[in-house]
């Protein structure tokens, strides 16, 4: 019997189970009983070469990103940061560049290290990356998206339910031609296109003309290229839905170049709510996720963890939000919404 199977019929974690085992004082009651039930069932003897080895765990918690720079990730950082800042915990930042292959290294590296805690992004990890998160005796919690099969715990919202979202947010607003712009092609902006495509799909609207992709790195040089290409391709495009706002912007700046008016002949929309997404001239309608809440749960629920007091819910949906601004005409329920001007009186004539 392992340390694993003890977790397995508790329902807690194996560091759950190590920890009570180790430094009983630090484990919920509740939680000790449960463990030493089914430790007494199982007839489990704890080997003490690996309890000695594991004591040397240290205080850090590792954290694998597919970039540093990129604003998405740069919030989620500071909301890890800033509650890390409140433990004992040390944060070291790690950037797998998009690369499962590169991310599977820096996971063997990171365990090797005996951290206290994983952070990773995302679902798609290599079949060998996954192997080693669930076999990990150690919190993991897997960020900015959801799925079926947590590793352990997992904190984001659906980015396929958020490109459905922003796909009928624009049917609803009477366009039909939507475009969609994407750079980079990773797995989240994948499944953003995905829902893009079934709500399109439904309407009976779906034309593999209408989406224009590249692997580049996103940009708004890449969102001026973009622009142009859909333009060049299909003219009688009515709207763009990008996949982020550096792309939206780089579209908003083509169509001023081209002279294409926002959103009377073309609306423009992106996802990820920067904030020079309501600076821009027209403000650019995008979808906000909660990115630095995303960070601070993500630590949250290590903190608990450790101290063996893990959370409620292993699975955290944060959601997302539209944004509607004026790169886009308003949907039929937001011009319902708005107060009507009342109107001017009739004044009568003076007759002379």
């Amino acid at each position: 019997m392992t340390i694993a199977d003890v977790a397995a019929r508790a329902e807690v974690s194996p560091i759950t189970v190590s920890r009570a085992l180790r430094e009983p004082a630090r484990v919920s009651e509740p939680l000790r009983r449960r463990i030493d039930a089914a430790v007494r069932a199982l007839n489990y003897v704890p080997d003490q070469h690996a309890r000695a080895l594991a004591s040397a765990r240290t205080n850090v918690v590792g954290v694998l990103v597919p970039s540093l720079t990129n604003t998405v990730f740069a919030d989620v950082l500071r909301g890890i940061h800033d509650r890390a800042g409140k433990t004992d915990l040390q944060v070291q930042f790690a950037n797998t560049r998009y690369s499962p292959l590169e991310e599977e290294r820096l996971i063997r590296l990171f365990l090797s290290q005996s951290p206290a805690a994983l952070i990773v992004v995302g679902i798609d990890q290599t079949q060998a990356g996954a192997k080693l998160l669930r076999a990990a005796e150690l919190p993991v919690v897997q960020i900015m998206e959801l799925g079926p099969e947590p590793f352990d715990m997992m904190v984001g919202f659906s980015q396929f339910g958020a490109g459905r979202a922003m796909t009928e947010h624009l049917l609803g607003a009477g366009y039909r031609r939507i475009a969609f712009l994407a750079a980079r092609l990773d797995p989240r902006s994948n499944r953003r296109m995905a829902g893009y495509r079934a709500v399109m799909a439904e309407a009976g609207l779906a034309d593999d003309s209408l989406m224009v992709q590249t692997k580049a790195p996103s940009s708004v040089q890449v969102g001026c290229e973009l622009l142009r290409e859909i333009m060049a391709r299909r003219p009688d495009i009515d709207a763009v839905f990008c996949n982020n706002d550096d792309i939206a912007l780089g579209a908003l700046f083509e169509c001023q170049r081209l002279g294409i008016a926002v959103p009377e002949h073309l609306g423009v929309a992106g996802f990820n709510d920067f904030e020079m997404s309501a600076a821009a001239e027209p403000p650019i309608t995008s979808v906000a996720t909660e990115r630095y809440a995303m960070g601070v749960t993500a630590m949250d629920m290590i903190a608990k963890s450790i101290i063996g007091e893990p959370p409620e819910h292993k699975v955290v949906d944060l959601g997302f939000h539209l944004c509607p601004r004026a790169s886009t005409r308003p949907s039929r329920a937001e011009a319902a919404a708005r107060p009507r001007k009342p109107a001017r009186p009739k004044v009568a004539k003076e007759t002379r």
